[in-house]
Order: C-alpha cells, then sequence, then structure tokens
C-alpha cells in the first residue's frame, strides 16, 4: 500500500518569511512518487553546482533544511538548492511496506534525482538518515564534489548506519505505533513528537525503521571532499571523529546541541555554506 502525502509541513513555501520554493516530481524505479523541492533558480550563480539536501528520519525538505534558515544562507550565497523528500516523508509517497524502504533504496532515489538534474558536478548533503543514504549515493560517483554528512558518527562505521545503540530500532518503531503517546519511552519522545507535529505517515515511518541499513558502508569509495558536522551532545553521533577519519581526506566540526537542535545552530549553518563556498 502506497499512500500519497498531503499539502502541509512539506510545502515547499511555508509560512510566510521563508525561502519560496517550487515542487516537482519523478517516479523512482520501482514506482513509488517522489517529490523535491527547488529554491534560488532564478538567482543562482552561473557555474556554481546545485545543492541537493537529503533530511532526515521524520523530518522532510522544509523541517529539516527550510526552517532552521540553511536553504535561505545557500541561495543567498547564490547556489541553486534542490531538496528532495525521502519515499515515506513529506510530499512523497508513502509506502507501508518495509521491502520499498532502506538507506540503499533511498540511496537509489537519490540517484535518479541527480540522473534527473543533468550536472556534471553537485554539492550534496544529508542528516542523520539522510547522512547515511547521501554516502551511499555519493560512494563512486564522481558528480559529487562536496560533501556534508550531519547527524552521524562512529555508528556508521561501527553498526552499518544510524547508531541504534542510543536509540534501538524497536524503541522507535514502538513510539511511532503506539496509540497513547504518552506511553512512549524517553529515548524515543523526540521522534514521535515530531511525527505527530508535521503530519507524519507514522505507519511508513515505521516500515523504513524496519528496514534500516545494517551493512558495512563503502566510506573508501566516497571521492568527494567531505565535511562531517555533529552536535557535541548528540547522542546518535558519538565520536564523529571515528566516521571522518575512515572517510579519506574528510573534516570534522562539531556545533552545541543534540540531535534535534544542532540544525539550528548558527555554526551549523555556516559551517555547510563555508564549506560548499570552498572555504
Amino acid at each position: 500500500m502506497t499512500q500519497q502525502a498531503p499539502a502541509g509541513s512539506g510545502d515547499p513555501a511555508g509560512p510566510e518569511g521563508y525561502p519560496r520554493g517550487t515542487t516537482h516530481r519523478f517516479t523512482a524505479a520501482d514506482g513509488t512518487p517522489l517529490a523535491y523541492h527547488v529554491y534560488g533558480a532564478d538567482t543562482a550563480a552561473p557555474g556554481t553546482p546545485p545543492v541537493v539536501l537529503h533530511h532526515g528520519f521524520v523530518a522532510d525538505t522544509f523541517v529539516n533544511w527550510v526552517a532552521p534558515g540553511i536553504v535561505g544562507e545557500l541561495t543567498a550565497r547564490g547556489h541553486r538548492v534542490v531538496g528532495i523528500d525521502a519515499r515515506g516523508h513529506g510530499r512523497s509517497g508513502r509506502p507501508h511496506d518495509p521491502a520499498a524502504y532502506g538507506e540503499a533504496v533511498m540511496a537509489r532515489d537519490l540517484r535518479g534525482l541527480l540522473d534527473l538534474l543533468g550536472a556534471e558536478r553537485v554539492h550534496l548533503a544529508g542528516y542523520s538518515m539522510g547522512a547515511v543514504v547521501s554516502l551511499l549515493a555519493a560512494a563512486g560517483d564522481e558528480r559529487v564534489t562536496r560533501l556534508v554528512v550531519g547527524g552521524v558518527g562512529a555508528g556508521v562505521v561501527e553498526v552499518g548506519g544510524l547508531d541504534t545503540r542510543a536509540l534501538p530500532t524497536g524503541s522507535v518503531i514502538a513510539a511511532l505505533t503506539a496509540e497513547d503517546p504518552s506511553t512512549v519511552t524517553a529515548e524515543a519522545a523526540g521522534f514521535r513528537a515530531l511525527a505527530d507535529a508535521v503530519g507524519a505517515d507514522r505507519a511508513a515511518l515505521a516500515a523504513h525503521a524496519a528496514a534500516i541499513h545494517r551493512a558495512p558502508m563503502p566510506l573508501t569509495e566516497v571521492t568527494a571532499s567531505t565535511l562531517v558536522i555533529a552536535g557535541d551532545e548528540d547522542p546518535l553521533a558519538v565520536r564523529p571523529a571515528v566516521l571522518a577519519d575512515a572517510i579519506p581526506g574528510a573534516r570534522l566540526h562539531t556545533v552545541p546541541g543534540d540531535h534535534l537542535t544542532a540544525v539550528r545552530d548558527p555554526g551549523f549553518i555556516e559551517a555547510i555554506a563555508g564549506f560548499f563556498a570552498g572555504d
């Protein structure tokens, strides 16, 4: 079963005062409809690679990238910005079958978007789930010249994806499927609260959680210049230096905050914008 997402938090324009974009759609290899949002198309500096953004679990392009001010800063610096709503999220299709999910499937979706954009060079950023997806998509793909990997740490190296040692998958699924949110454990309460706040399809999110990536990551195949960035109090991104050391030539930057607040820190925004500017 696949459900289409209604308008809502995935609306690229968002409330007044946020960057206004345009929504476009394409169909994934398995038939799932996928949405992506384009910002700054009329103001992008000639010859500047587009910046492609992949959000984290439960979030969407607006929640992860527009609302914190990241898209606004990137467009102000002359970038065309493209944010994909991952399957199960935002305005993309929402299958309820775990077989339709997993970060490897989402990486295939992301490569499909890069093919559609047709750019010879792109900058790519992913956060949390989106960081794992972006690493998989960037491995061996020379179109990706600069890569930002946010909200993840040693777990990518040691357990092959998001760090479920701090937040077990079973706790996430239980939180998303609980009829009474007051019964949700403290460790997963933030994800349930965000899902409820954005009107997410919790059955679709639970299906993805059941298919979370657990395999060795092809980190040595990443050829892009890479920035690893994480909040210094993020339990899902512990010891990010372990990840930075595993990616050839990667640099590390930490900012104040936890998994849900680091993206709003001015240092997070500046680090990404500066890195994509070649600083």
